[in-house]
């Protein structure tokens, strides 16, 4: 058994980073819908406990 790294895989790697605007883009993109999903979830859901 050999102890070198040599069979580790080499980590992938991009020459390219993803901009900053576009990930805030894509978090509210798929956030303002999951947000008011919940929300209505827990108002619906009270109306079951409250009466």
């Amino acid at each position: 058994m050999s102890t070198t790294d040599s069979t580790r895989p080499a980590p992938i790697t991009s020459g390219s980073t993803t901009p900053p605007v576009l990930v805030a883009l894509a978090w509210l993109l798929v956030g303002v819908p999951l947000a008011y999903g919940l929300w209505q979830t827990l108002v619906r859901a009270s109306a079951l406990f409250t009466g």
